[in-house]
C-alpha cells in the first residue's frame, strides 16, 4: 500500500476517532447533565423528607406534652372527685359486674364500725353476711337468712328499688343503687334519720291536731246543745208572752227578748257552720227546688225589717230563665240570707235589688245562674273589698263598729259557693252602694223551662205606675218582653193626666205619695174608665180589707212573681171574665204568727206524749199547744216515755234526745220494737238541741220520723200535730205515771 493511502487511512481513522470522541463527550455531557438533574431532585427530596420528619418529631413531642397535661388534669380531677366523695356525709361505693367493691368512701365504711373486712374486693354477699352477723342492722323479728335473701334479690334486679334499713343505733339508711350498662353498680347510702324523725313528729303533731279538732267538735256540739236548751225557754216564753195582753212597753220588752235570743242563735249557727267548713265536713244535699219561690220567701221574711228602715226590696228575675233546679236549697238560702241581710243591715236609705240571670251550658245542660244583690248602702272602701270575705271581718274596725254580727257570714258564703263549684265577688263604691254577686252551675229539673219567647197577649197596651224608678222599670221591662207596649208613670196624679182609652190594663203600686193605688182606682172609676186595675202591694191582707178593693181586678204580692204576673195576664183573655177579680195568690210563706189549729175529734181529743226532762221546756211546750184540742202528758226520761207509750197509747210522740236514765234514741228503739209486736206506727218527732251536721241523720236512723231543733217553733209543733188523724177505734187508756 502506498504511503499516501496509508496517510489517508490514518487521517480517516483519526477523524473517525475524533468524531467518536466528540460523540462520547457529548453523551458524557448529556449523562452528566441528567445525573446533575437527578442529584438536584434527590437533594430536594431529601430536604423535603427531612422537613417532614422534623414536623412529625415536633408533633410527637407536642402530643407527648398534651398527654402529660391531660394525664395530670385527669389525676387532679380524680383526686378532687374522690375528695368530694370522701367529704360528703352520705355513703358512696362502686361495685364491678361481679358485685365486688371497687372503692367506697369513709361514710359508707363507717357504718360497719371499723370492720377490716369491709374494703375493696369484698363481695356484696359478704357485706350482707357481716351486716347481720355483726348486728350492724336492726332486722327486728325477721330471720337473718330471709333478710339477706330479700336484699340480695333486690340487688340483682335490673333496676333495684330504694330500700330503707334501720341500724343498731336507731339510725335510718336509705339504699339507692344504680346499675350501669356494663354491670357496674353505683351504691348510695343516704342517712335519712332526721327525715324519719321529722315525719314521726309530724304524725304526732297531726294526731294531736286531730284529737284537738275532735275535742273542739265535741265542745261545739255540747255547747250548742247546752245553749239551745235554755234558749228554748227564753225564745219560747218570749213568743208566748207576746200572745198575752201586754202594754206597748211590755210588748217592746218581749220582742227585744225574742229578737236577742234569735240573734244569739244566728251567731251560734255561724260558728258551727264555720267550724264544719274548716274541718271540711260540711256536705251539700242536692234536691229539686224552685229558685224564684225561694227568693220570694226570703224577701217576705226580710220585708218587715226593710219596711221599718224605709227600704224597698226589689226582684228582677229573668223572665225567660227556668226556675226549677237541682241543688241544696238550704245552703243556697243561707248564702242569699247573708247577702240580703247584709244589704238590709248596711243600707240606711234607698233600695235593694236582687237580679237573677243565667245561660244554659250546652255541654252539660246545666244553667250558669248569676245572682246579684245590689244596695244603696254605705259601700266599702276599695282597699277593704276583699277584706270582707275574711273570717270575723267587717268594714268598720273594732273600735267604731256600728253594726253587730260575727263577721262570719260572708266567709261562710264564700266557702259554700266554692262547694257549689261557683264563685262569689263584690263591687263597691264607698258612700254609693255595693253589689255582691255569685255564679253557680245548677242542673235543671227535667222538663223545667222559662216562659219562652213572647206569646200573643190579651193586653196590648198597659200603664205601670210606681213612685220607685227601679221597681217601675223592672215591671215595665217584663211586660215589654211579653210584647206589651208600656206607659210609665211615677204617681197617681200623673197617671190620671196621661190616661188614654187605648189602655188595656193599669198596674199600680199600693203605697204612693199624694194618691195611693186604691185612691187611683176610685178616681179612674169616677172618671168613667173601665180598664182593669191591678194593685201591687207588699201587704195583700191589708189591701183586701180596703172597701176600694172591689174596684180592682187583682191584688198581687210585691215583688210580683212571674207565675202571678202570667196568671194575671191570662185572666184578661177574651174568653175570660174580666169583671171578676183574679183569685188572691196564696202567700209564698206561711204566716207563722197564726197558729195552725187541729180540728177537734168527734169522739176524743188527740193524745200527745212529750218526753222532756227540762221543766222549763215542759212549760214552754205545754203553753205552745194549750189552744189545741189535745190530751197532753209529759215523760221525764226515756224509761217513762216507753211506759207511757204502752199505757197512754199516744197518737204522736215528741221526743227529747238527751235525757237521763234512757235517752230519746234508745226510747224510740224500744217503742218501735213494741210496735213490731202490737202493730201500728206512731209518729215520733225529735225535739233536740243537737244541731250539728249529721245529728239529724243519726237521730232519724234510730227510728224517729221527724227532726225539730231547739228553740222550738210554735208553728212547727202545730204543723206536726195538725196532720194526725185520730183513730176513733183506739180506746184511750189512763196514764200510769206522768212526769212533770
Amino acid at each position: 500500500m502506498s504511503l499516501a493511502n496509508k496517510l489517508a487511512d490514518e487521517r480517516r481513522a483519526r477523524l473517525a476517532a475524533e468524531r467518536l470522541l466528540e460523540q462520547k463527550q457529548a453523551e458524557l455531557y448529556a449523562a452528566n447533565r441528567k445525573l446533575g438533574k437527578h442529584a438536584r431532585a434527590l437533594s430536594d427530596e431529601i430536604v423535603e423528607t427531612r422537613a417532614k420528619v422534623q414536623t412529625v418529631e415536633d408533633e410527637n413531642q407536642r402530643v407527648k406534652l398534651d398527654l402529660n397535661v391531660a394525664n395530670e388534669k385527669v389525676q387532679v380531677a380524680e383526686r378532687r372527685l374522690w375528695h368530694s366523695i370522701e367529704t360528703i356525709q352520705d355513703g358512696f361505693a362502686f361495685f364491678d359486674a361481679d358485685s365486688r367493691m371497687i372503692a367506697a368512701n369513709p361514710a359508707y365504711t363507717s357504718v360497719f364500725d371499723g370492720l377490716e373486712l369491709i374494703r375493696p374486693g369484698i363481695s356484696y354477699v359478704e357485706i350482707l353476711q357481716l351486716a347481720t352477723e355483726e348486728g350492724i342492722v336492726n332486722i327486728g323479728n325477721e330471720r337473718p337468712a330471709a333478710w339477706r335473701e330479700k336484699l340480695l334479690d333486690r340487688w340483682q334486679s335490673q333496676n333495684p328499688e330504694p330500700e330503707v334499713i334501720r341500724l343498731w343505733n336507731g339510725a335510718y339508711i336509705k339504699l339507692i343503687d344504680q346499675r350501669g350498662h356494663g354491670g357496674d353498680v353505683v351504691s348510695l347510702a343516704l342517712d335519712i334519720t332526721e327525715t324519719i324523725r321529722y315525719e314521726e313528729r309530724l304524725k304526732e303533731a297531726r294526731r294531736k291536731a286531730e284529737a284537738a279538732n275532735r275535742a273542739k267538735s265535741s265542745f261545739l256540739a255540747n255547747m250548742s246543745h247546752e245553749i239551745r236548751t235554755p234558749m228554748n225557754g227564753v225564745v219560747g216564753m218570749a213568743d208566748l208572752l207576746k200572745d198575752t195582753d201586754l202594754t206597748e212597753e211590755q210588748l217592746l220588752y218581749a220582742n227585744t227578748i225574742k229578737n236577742s235570743g234569735e240573734a244569739l242563735l244566728v251567731i251560734i249557727n255561724d260558728v258551727l257552720d264555720y267550724s264544719k267548713i274548716e274541718a271540711e265536713k260540711l256536705v251539700l244535699h242536692p234536691e229539686p227546688f224552685d229558685l224564684e219561690r225561694c227568693l220570694h220567701e226570703l224577701i217576705m221574711l226580710m220585708q218587715p225589717k226593710a219596711r221599718d228602715q224605709g227600704l224597698e226590696i226589689l226582684l228582677d228575675y229573668d223572665l225567660f230563665l227556668p226556675t226549677e233546679f237541682i241543688g241544696d236549697p238550704g245552703r243556697l238560702r243561707q248564702v242569699l240570707t247573708n247577702l240580703l241581710g247584709n244589704a238590709v243591715k248596711f243600707t240606711l236609705e234607698g233600695h235593694i235589688l236582687i237580679r237573677v240571670v243565667g245561660a244554659v251550658q250546652e255541654n252539660t245542660g246545666a244553667v250558669q245562674v248569676h245572682v246579684t244583690v245590689e244596695d244603696t248602702g254605705i259601700g266599702i272602701p276599695a282597699d277593704k273589698v276583699e277584706h270582707v270575705f275574711g273570717e270575723f271581718n267587717q268594714v268598720d274596725d273594732e273600735r267604731n263598729r256600728r253594726f253587730e254580727g260575727t263577721g262570719l257570714g260572708l266567709a261562710i258564703s264564700q266557702q259554700l259557693i266554692r262547694l257549689m263549684e261557683g264563685k262569689i265577688w263584690c263591687d263597691s263604691i264607698e258612700g254609693v252602694g255595693s253589689v255582691f254577686g255569685f255564679q253557680i252551675p245548677l242542673p235543671m229539673i227535667d222538663g223545667a223551662e222559662g216562659y219562652g219567647p213572647p206569646q200573643p197577649q190579651p193586653v196590648k197596651r198597659a200603664m205601670v205606675i210606681d213612685a220607685h224608678d227601679a221597681n217601675r222599670t223592672i215591671l215595665a221591662k217584663q211586660l215589654g218582653q211579653l210584647g206589651i207596649d208600656v206607659v210609665e208613670c211615677s204617681g197617681g196624679i200623673q197617671a190620671l193626666e196621661r190616661i188614654e182609652s187605648e189602655l188595656d190594663l193599669i198596674v199600680t203600686d199600693h203605697n204612693m205619695a199624694q194618691m195611693d193605688g186604691m185612691e187611683l182606682a176610685e178616681a179612674l172609676r169616677e172618671a168613667g174608665h173601665a180598664m182593669p186595675v191591678v194593685l201591687i202591694s207588699p201587704n195583700t191582707s191589708s189591701a183586701d180589707q180596703d172597701p176600694a178593693c172591689a174596684l180592682l181586678h187583682a191584688v198581687l204580692q210585691k215583688p210580683v212573681s212571674r207565675r202571678d204576673l202570667m196568671a194575671m195576664l191570662q185572666s184578661l183573655a177574651p174568653d175570660g171574665v174580666n169583671t171578676q177579680p183574679l183569685p188572691r195568690p196564696s202567700p209564698t210563706v206561711p204566716d207563722i204568727t197564726s197558729p195552725s189549729m187541729v180540728e177537734p175529734s168527734a169522739k176524743r181529743a188527740l193524745r200527745v206524749l212529750a218526753a222532756e226532762d227540762n221543766k222549763t221546756n215542759q212549760l214552754v211546750f205545754g203553753k205552745m199547744v194549750k189552744t189545741l184540742d189535745i190530751d197532753l202528758v209529759f215523760a221525764g226520761n226515756g224509761i217513762e216515755a216507753v211506759d207511757l207509750f204502752q199505757s197512754f197509747r199516744p197518737d204522736i210522740v215528741f221526743m227529747d234526745i238527751s235525757m237521763p236514765l234512757m235517752d230519746g234514741k234508745e226510747a224510740t228503739r224500744q217503742i218501735r220494737q213494741i210496735e213490731k209486736d202490737i202493730g201500728g206506727h206512731v209518729p215520733i218527732v225529735a225535739m233536740t238541741a243537737h244541731a250539728m251536721d249529721g245529728d239529724d241523720i243519726e237521730i232519724l236512723a234510730a227510728g224517729l220520723d221527724h227532726y225539730l231543733t231547739k228553740p222550738l217553733r210554735k208553728a212547727a209543733i202545730h204543723d206536726h200535730i195538725s196532720v194526725i188523724n185520730v183513730d176513733d177505734a183506739r180506746p184511750a187508756m189512763p196514764p200510769q205515771s206522768i212526769a212533770g
